[in-house]
């Protein structure tokens, strides 16, 4: 449901965008103890590293996270302070349908099936029975068989049909349409990834502030896992199997990015062949995402060009 913000919201520039004092403010912690929203684990603002194009990538603009559907009264109404007005949901429909987010007020929902067009869909629904049985588990993961799974993911992020509407859709949304966005799939590290991942190179990002913030999820993430961990060792597994599959691994971003230069030789282009993102588009796109006014982040490494 989407309606207009009211006073109430945080303070936002003239481009509607939310300002840098809010955000941080309200993203008060870096680790992952010290969530200032603990029912949304991974969340986290993409934004405030430098640019290729000049200035920094713009805080405000697109926050990752989770799903949504384990946020507690007190947890929504901080989020509600991010003023987010589109949740870009990745998940299957079988995800969304098992636990609908509870959104912001105000906020529109955007389901987005990034794999719709894979076989056998996405692990993450099954996860919880898989990890209640380390047979099932070592089964499924052992072998190196979860990273397998991963790296094909990932390649599908770039290949599917599906997928490529879903990153068509979600680019259009934060470059035509209401922000703060904030984009998720289950956990937040692997779809969520890529969209994340892909949008700071096309604003200008450097390599290592891209896999920075990918994998930032292990710290964040994982340990908030641990009682999984605790009971799948008291069942008689090893930890060690699920952890391909629950974290990331930077291999499993390169896929992805080897797969887009691969096929389309830029992330600019797989942004206007690969989604097929009009020259408006991509145009607005790089403005929402960059502040050229902006110089002060310290540089974190060369961009991915080829």
């Amino acid at each position: 449901m989407t309606e207009s913000l009211d006073d109430t919201q945080p303070d936002t520039d003239a481009t509607g965008i939310l300002s840098d004092t809010d955000a941080t403010d309200i993203l008060s912690g870096t680790d992952a103890d010290t969530f200032a929203i603990p029912s949304l684990v991974n969340l986290r603002d993409i934004g405030g590293c430098p640019s290729a194009h000049g200035g920094v990538v713009r805080t405000g603009v697109v926050f990752r996270s989770t799903d949504l559907s384990r946020v507690t009264d007190t947890d929504l109404e901080t989020l509600d302070a991010l003023g987010v007005t589109t949740v870009f949901d990745l998940r299957t429909l079988a995800e969304q349908e098992r636990r609908p987010d509870r959104l912001p007020a105000g906020a529109r929902h955007v389901g987005l099936d990034v794999l719709a067009d894979r076989e056998n869909g996405s692990i993450a629904a099954a996860l919880p029975e898989i990890v209640a049985d380390p047979a099932a588990a070592a089964e499924a993961f052992g072998d190196g068989r979860a990273a397998q799974y991963l790296r094909e993911s990932y390649r599908d992020f770039v290949r599917l049909p599906s997928a490529v509407a879903s990153y068509r859709t979600f680019a259009e949304g934060v470059a035509h349409g209401g922000v703060p966005a904030l984009v998720h799939c289950s956990a937040g590290k692997d779809r969520t990834g890529w969209a994340a991942a892909s949008l700071l190179l096309f604003a200008g990002a450097g390599e290592d502030a891209v896999f920075a913030d990918y994998l930032r999820t292990n710290d964040m993430l994982l340990p908030q896992l641990e009682p999984l961990f605790a009971r799948f060792r008291d069942l008689g597994g090893d930890p060690e199997i699920l952890k391909p599959m629950l974290g990331v691994q930077r291999e499993y971003l390169e896929v992805a990015v080897d797969e887009a230069l691969s096929r389309y030789g830029t992330i600019d282009e797989y942004f206007a062949a690969g989604l097929g993102l009009d020259d408006d588009t991509l145009q607005a796109l790089r403005t929402r995402l960059v502040d050229s006014e902006r110089t002060d982040a310290a540089s974190t490494g060369s961009r991915i060009t080829a």
